[in-house]
Order: structure tokens, then C-alpha cells, then sequence
């Protein structure tokens, strides 16, 4: 610790031979608690310093702080006190990083660093041991606590670096000091906090001032120039381009079946390899990691078999649902050591009263002996409390001794799948992860529920994005209500509730007491409001401590009334104003009586006032918005000064909260935004929901023939169709029958055909490249959720809110 102290220039209060290994910024994620160091970081929504309490009750005796702890409490505990945590988690992974001298690539740009980092380690990793960014680290705090990762049994580092502000890249350039670096692409991500893009460049660029070679695509201007302009003199350039002469020069790209050939010249020789995709931004970060390949001197037949087993989604995690009440976290492209913990915290994560499962494969050129790797592994397993491990493989298997929970082993996948009954596992939540060569996506599929062939994938990182956007447009102090009403707006409820309770938003909110029932019985802790309480439910919502929205004297009283039977005290309630939605809510000419029966009332806590806004989407409405948000602010300054405590007050919606700031008040409710729709900044989110099919038939219908239900879809020339298993039953509406509705099939778009039936519908694939199997997305990133609203004449929250619960949830992370 004293070594440590030094090192970031802090007063050490504590012991001076205390030993740690591992660093910790996040107390939900915290393993191995008694070799930790935690940094306390601070930032405008949270303060690490307030979860030193729940850290030293794990076992955390460790700490980096900025202000001085009362020992008195922590006896035990050793802290280092520092002007900035930060600064000085950065300082120390500088630091380590010094001690070795093995060669480092760093790889930034505004697109496909993660996809390119996975993509170089799949193919090096039979050649070298790497370490590696975890999943996307790749911030002020993700790249220190990557670096910390390197060991001296390691061959290469991979590392990518991403940046939101001017002066960010100069301390992750410190930290990882790069010896070779990767420029992905320049494109709009984060430019909103600079001048223009290439100011934005040369922020990137900085990363590389201590490189001996840079890869990077010269067919854009800016970048080839800034590139010759800072790094010609002193460092090897190394460009691939389609259009010129460059380092690896693209001769020709074709395009056959699902493969894309390329053929290029490199030093002098045609060299060809074979990809497995066709979009544009896969082959972009393909020709990255082939440049980077030749440089590197992997032989080409290295390369060509490299490039064939790529992964397209290999860092994603999947949640899904299983046999017997399981729930399957899909993790099976990644077995290194380094991110287990990731992946042990999701399932952590979603446990939630299931029995946890792990069924991991042989962790493979981590460079430690097998004892010493099995031991680790055993200790996160326990610290995790993993109740059940199933190991595949001769080294994990020849370690059984280790595990003290309840254990399998087998040699290989199948020998498992030929003797596993999927009946053992019930009631579990089951974390499969293992090495691409044990292919354990055969697992997955034995244990999945097999069901509808129609899927709604949910993004779970897209909606953190969208979350954190929102965030970031609040005050520090402002509270942060979510809705997770209506099946969380179609994308599942306790899944999304779980995700906002990690989070550590304020208040779900409910649509009615059954909703808030079925989350408190998955086991959501945080505070739930229920917005349409109903008269049978009062006495489920005290059992389940659901607290009510009360919109009317008769709905106060006759809670009242289940209160004082209860025998209940100071029970939380949320009161409603209606200041011009004119639904439910107490108008001005009540707020008198309101006020009188609550004022003495010793079985209600007035714990928020709110309103909502009828036109805060559209500018037209402005007046009236501003009209309402004055009512409301009068209104409840009334309330608020009669009572002795803080009561809470909301009125914006996540219109409102984006185009009127200035009304926060002490909370908001964030709706339709999380799930990435916007009235005005739409750019600013990501999309997080998308409803899928596959072609189930193709058959060719002569012209004049009719298709469907009624006969209605009347073929005017002789047409190749797609029969897809999704029907209004499943939430596509009807009235996109007839070439209304169109869906995207390989990149373009297929009109509808005929009428949509309750479970199938009928597209024209004439002109499109397809064949059965193929994925058909209803909506999603490509054909957003709002254009199908515009098609229908509707709103986003009505198609998401209709896809029908029979189609199955698929969540996943990156």
C-alpha cells in the first residue's frame, strides 16, 4: 500500500505491507473483496464514497478516497487519500503499464473498435497470449482498469480507446502507450463536443504519438492527411485503400452467396481471402485486421482460416429463456479469464431467487499452470456463490477437486449432450460460456424453450445508452422515475426492471397492481408506483409495498380505509394534479379540501406531487406547456408549504425532459426515450428493440393469381413470394396489409403481399436475394420502430406495447 501510495502521490492511513491485486470502481461487481483496492470515483450522479459501508461488509479493506474516512468506523481498513480518484486510478495503470515491454495495439476511431479488438484477438489468439480490453472498455475509467489486466506471461496487448471530450485521448495515451495503433473510421459519434470533425481527429490521433506503426484506410481525405501530416517522419504508415495505391491495395471485392471475396495486392502479391458477411462495415474492419495480420507476418493460409470462423456478434451476451423456468445467458465465444467476472455479474445480476448455474469449457492459453488457473476460477465461483458448475473439458475436469459446489465434469460437448437429461435443470439461471472450438451454442439449444419462430431482441446496452443521454440532461440531485409499464412498453418486465434497479434509477412505475406484484415477486427492491390503483388492489399493494397514485378525495378515503385496517402509519403516496390533460388528477377547486384532510392525516406520507404534460413533444403546444408547468409550480408550492417534510414534485415526460429542462423540479419520468424514441433529438439514442422473423417458404405464383385471405393480394406479374411465421396476432398490425407494410430482407426493403393473417403473412421477395431461413426484421436498427408508426398513422408506444407475449424475449448485452 505504501509502494501505492506513492505512486499516485496520496496520504497512506493504514498499513504500509497491506497487499492487493485488483482494482475495483464498482461495488456491484466487486470479487475476490479481501486482495481489492477500491477507488472511490466521483461523478455528477453518483459518489463511490457512499458504498464504503456496503464495501467493507463484503470484505473490502482497501480504499482510494478523496476525503478523509472516520477510522473509527473502519479500524481494519487501509486508505490511501488523494486529490482525485481518478487521476490516480490512471496514474497507477500507468504505472503498471511500465512494466512490460511486450508490443501493445491500440485501436481507436468513431466505429468498430470493440468488433475489430474481438476480431484480431479470435484470429491471434491461437498465436499469442493476449490480454485485452474486456467487452468495450474503452473510457477514462475503462482503459485504466483494462491495463491493469497485463501480466508478464503475456505476449500482446490489445486495448481500444474512445473519447467524448476535448483533452480525454492524452490520458489514455499515458496509460496504454501504444507501440502499434489501428485508426477504425471517422464518423459523428461524440462530435458534438468539438468544433468539427477534424478537430475530432486530432484528439483521436494523439494516441498514437508513441507508435512505431499505424493501420488506417486512406480513402478518407482528412484522415490520410492529418495521418502523413503528424506520423510520416517517424512512424511506419501502414494504408489500405479501394480507390489508390496504398500499403494493401483492394483489387476487387465480389460478392457470393453469404461470403464476400476479396482480392488485394500486399508488397507486391495477390492475396485473396474469403469473409463471411456482406455489409459494408464488417469488410471495413476486416481489411483493419488484414492489414494488420500481414504486418504482423501471419502466414496467408493463417489468415484465409482466420477470417472464415469469424464471429459477427462474438463479444454479445444473450438472455433467454429456457426449459423449466430457466433463463440462458448466451456467452459461448469467450473463455479468457480476464472477463469472466463480466459476464458473473450479469448473471448475478438477473438471479433474482433462480439457483445459479455455470457450465464453463477449458479456459485456453492463459499461460498459468492448470492448478493455479482452476484455483482462481474456484475462488470466483465461490465468491459468486455459483451453486452449481458444469465443466467441459480434460484440464477443468482434472481440477474437479477444487469446486466445492455442487459439480459435473465431462471431456468434450458430446459427451454432455448425449448424457445430460434438460429435465435436471430447473428454476436456474445458467451462465454458458466457453471457448468457440467446444461449440457450446449446441448447449444453448438444447436447453432453450423452443417456441415462436418470431423473436423481439431487446438491447440491453442500447438502453443503458439511452438511459445514461437522459441522465445527462438532469441536474445532479434530480430523482429519476422509469416506466416499466405495459410489459415495460413490450420488451418484458422484470428483465428491464432488473437492468433499471442495477442502474439505481429512483421509482419504477406501474400501469396496475398485478404489474407491480409479478416485479416484487422477481425480486425488485426499488420503490413502485402504481399509476391506475384500483379499489380490489389496495390490500396487494400494501402486501407488495406498492405505492398508489392517488387522483381523487374518493380513492384517498377509501385507501384510507384499507390503511387504517391494516394499522398501518405514514403509508407513501403520490398525489395527482391535473393541470390541463384533463384525464384523472384533483384541480385547483380541490386543492383546499385536499390539503385539509391530508394536512393532520397520520396514515398517509405525501412522498411526490406530479402532473402531466398534454403537448411537450411539439412546439406548437409551447404556450400550453409553459402554461401548464406555471399551474403546476403554484399548485404545488400550495401543498408543499403546509407540510413539515420534502415532498417531491414531476411533471416532465422525456419530451420534457429533452425541451424543457428548466421545470425538473425535484424528479422526472423517463417513458418512451429509454426504449430510443425521441420527438426531437433522435440521433442522441440508440435503438433497443427489434422484432424478427425468417422466411419459413419461397415459391413462385404466376401472374394474376391472388395471394392470401379474400384474395386480396392480386399478383400483376409473375412473383417469387416469402411466406414469414408473423401474423397481427403477433402484433403486426393488419392495417399493413396489401403493400402498406414493408419489412427488410438482406438490406432491402419486401412490401407486404395480400391480407396479414392471425400468424403468417406473405411478402414479395421478386427482386430481393433471399432463401428460407433467412432473417426478416419487421423493425429495428435498420428500419426503425418510427417509420412503421408512420406507415400505420400511429405512435411508436402503440406498436411495441401490441407485440404480443407468445413472440419470444431475447435480451442481450455487449
Amino acid at each position: 500500500m505504501n509502494q501505492i501510495a506513492q505512486i499516485i502521490e496520496g496520504n497512506l492511513v493504514g498499513k504500509d505491507d497491506f497487499e492487493v491485486d485488483r482494482l475495483s470502481i464498482d461495488s456491484r461487481t466487486l470479487v475476490l473483496a479481501s486482495r481489492t483496492l477500491f477507488f472511490a470515483l466521483e461523478g455528477d450522479r453518483h459518489n463511490g464514497h457512499d458504498y464504503i459501508q456496503d464495501l467493507y461488509d463484503k470484505g473490502v479493506r482497501a480504499f482510494v478516497v478523496r476525503k478523509p474516512i472516520v477510522k473509527d468506523h473502519f479500524e481494519d481498513c487501509n486508505f490511501i487519500i488523494v486529490k482525485n480518484t481518478l487521476k490516480a486510478l490512471q496514474q497507477l495503470s500507468s504505472y503498471h503499464r511500465k512494466n512490460f515491454s511486450y508490443p501493445v495495439v491500440a485501436i481507436t476511431g468513431s466505429n468498430g473498435k470493440t468488433i475489430v479488438k474481438e476480431w484480431l484477438y479470435q484470429i491471434l489468439n491461437p498465436y499469442f497470449r493476449i490480454v485485452r480490453s474486456p467487452k468495450s472498455y474503452n473510457s477514462q475509467v475503462g482503459v485504466p482498469m483494462s491495463v491493469w489486466q497485463m501480466e508478464k506471461e503475456d505476449e500482446l496487448g490489445i486495448f481500444e480507446a474512445g473519447i467524448s471530450q476535448p483533452s480525454e485521448m492524452e490520458n489514455l495515451q499515458a496509460i496504454i502507450q501504444p507501440t502499434g495503433g489501428i485508426f477504425t473510421h471517422l464518423g459523428s459519434a461524440h462530435q458534438e463536443n468539438f468544433k468539427d470533425s477534424g478537430s475530432l481527429l486530432l484528439e483521436k490521433l494523439k494516441l498514437f504519438k508513441s507508435c512505431d506503426w499505424i493501420v488506417y484506410c486512406s480513402d478518407n481525405a482528412l484522415v490520410d492527411q492529418e495521418m502523413v501530416v503528424h506520423y510520416e517522419e517517424d512512424t511506419e504508415l501502414l494504408s489500405w485503400s479501394k480507390t489508390k495505391e496504398a500499403s494493401l491495395q483492394i483489387l476487387s471485392e465480389e460478392h457470393i452467396d453469404r461470403y464476400t471475396q476479396i482480392i488485394a495486392l500486399y508488397k507486391g502479391d495477390e492475396k485473396t481471402i474469403r469473409l463471411p458477411f456482406s455489409d459494408a462495415a464488417s469488410i471495413e474492419n476486416a481489411m483493419h485486421c488484414w492489414l494488420t495480420f500481414l504486418h504482423l507476418g501471419l502466414s496467408d493460409d493463417n489468415i484465409r482460416k482466420g477470417f472464415l470462423d469469424l464471429q459477427a456478434v462474438a463479444m454479445r451476451m444473450e438472455l433467454k429463456e429456457g426449459q423449466n423456468n430457466c433463463l440462458l445467458i448466451n456467452d459461448f465465444y469467450n473463455s479468457d479469464l480476464g472477463s469472466l467476472s463480466i459476464t458473473l455479474d450479469m448473471l448475478n445480476q438477473y438471479a433474482q431467487g433462480r439457483k445459479k448455474t455455470l457450465i464453463l469449457s477449458d479456459i485456453l492459453q492463459t499461460g498459468l499452470n492448470k492448478e493455479k488457473l482452476y484455483t482462481q476460477i474456484a475462488e470466483l465461483i465461490d465468491l459468486n456463490k455459483i451453486e452449481k458448475l458444469v465443466g467441459i473439458g480434460d484440464h477443468i475436469s482434472s481440477q474437479s477437486d477444487l469446486f466445492k459446489c455442487e459439480s459435473y465434469f465431462y471431456s468434450n460437448t458430446e459427451t454432455f449432450l448425449k448424457t445430460i437429461d434438460t429435465k435436471v435443470f430447473k428454476n436456474e439461471i445458467i451462465l454458458i460460456r466457453g471457448a468457440r472450438n467446444f461449440r457450446f451454442e449446441r448447449i444453448s439449444s438444447a436447453l432453450q424453450y423452443k417456441a415462436h419462430r418470431t423473436i423481439l431482441e431487446v438491447n440491453l446496452t442500447a438502453m443503458v445508452h439511452n438511459l445514461n443521454y437522459f441522465r445527462s440532461l438532469l441536474d445532479a440531485k434530480t430523482k429519476l422515475m422509469v416506466m416499466v409499464k405495459a410489459f415495460s412498453y413490450g420488451s418484458g418486465s422484470s428483465e428491464i426492471a432488473n437492468l433499471l434497479q442495477y442502474h439505481r434509477v429512483d421509482y419504477l412505475a406501474v400501469a396496475i397492481a398485478d404489474e407491480g406484484v409479478e416485479l416484487r415477486t422477481e425480486g425488485i427492491s426499488t420503490p413502485i408506483v402504481v399509476m391506475n390503483p384500483e379499489l380490489h388492489s389496495f390490500e396487494t399493494m400494501i402486501d407488495y409495498n406498492l405505492e398508489p397514485e392517488i387522483y381523487s378525495l374518493s380513492v384517498l378515503k377509501n385507501f384510507e380505509a384499507v390503511i387504517k385496517k391494516s394499522g398501518m402509519k405514514n403509508y407513501p403516496i403520490h398525489l395527482k394534479l391535473d393541470t390541463g390533460m384533463y384525464r384523472m388528477g384533483f384541480t385547483d377547486s380541490e386543492l383546499d379540501e385536499l390539503i385539509s384532510y391530508l394536512k393532520d392525516n397520520p396514515h398517509f406520507y405525501i412522498r411526490s406531487v406530479f402532473s402531466h404534460l398534454a403537448g411537450s413533444d411539439e412546439e406548437v403546444h409551447d404556450d400550453y406547456t409553459e402554461s401548464q408547468i406555471k399551474k403546476f409550480e403554484i399548485w404545488t408550492n400550495k401543498i408543499r408549504a403546509v407540510f413539515p417534510y420534502q415532498i417531491d414534485r414531476h411533471i416532465l415526460n422525456t419530451s420534457g425532459i429533452e425541451r424543457f429542462p428548466q421545470a425538473q423540479f425535484e424528479m422526472v419520468r423517463l417513458g418512451i426515450g429509454l426504449y430510443g424514441v425521441s420527438a426531437t433529438n433522435q440521433n442522441k439514442l440508440m435503438n433497443v428493440s427489434s422484432l424478427k422473423t425468417t422466411i419459413s417458404q419461397i415459391k413462385w405464383v404466376d401472374k394474376g393469381q391472388t395471394v392470401g385471405y379474400s384474395r386480396k393480394g392480386k399478383l400483376n406479374k409473375k412473383s417469387r413470394i416469402g411466406i414469414i411465421p408473423i401474423g397481427y396476432a403477433d402484433g403486426f398490425n393488419r392495417k399493413l396489409s396489401n403493400g402498406v407494410g414493408q419489412v427488410l430482407v438482406n438490406g432491402k426493403m419486401a412490401a407486404v403481399v395480400g391480407n396479414i393473417c392471425m400468424d403468417m403473412c406473405i411478402i414479395d421477395l421478386t427482386d430481393i436475394e433471399a432463401k428460407e431461413g433467412d432473417t426478416v426484421t419487421i423493425f429495428g436498427d435498420d428500419y426503425s420502430l418510427s417509420q412503421m408508426a408512420e406507415q400505420l398513422g400511429t405512435i411508436p408506444y402503440e406498436i411495441l406495447t401490441t407485440v404480443s407475449r407468445r413472440v419470444k424475449r431475447i435480451y442481450f448485452q455487449e
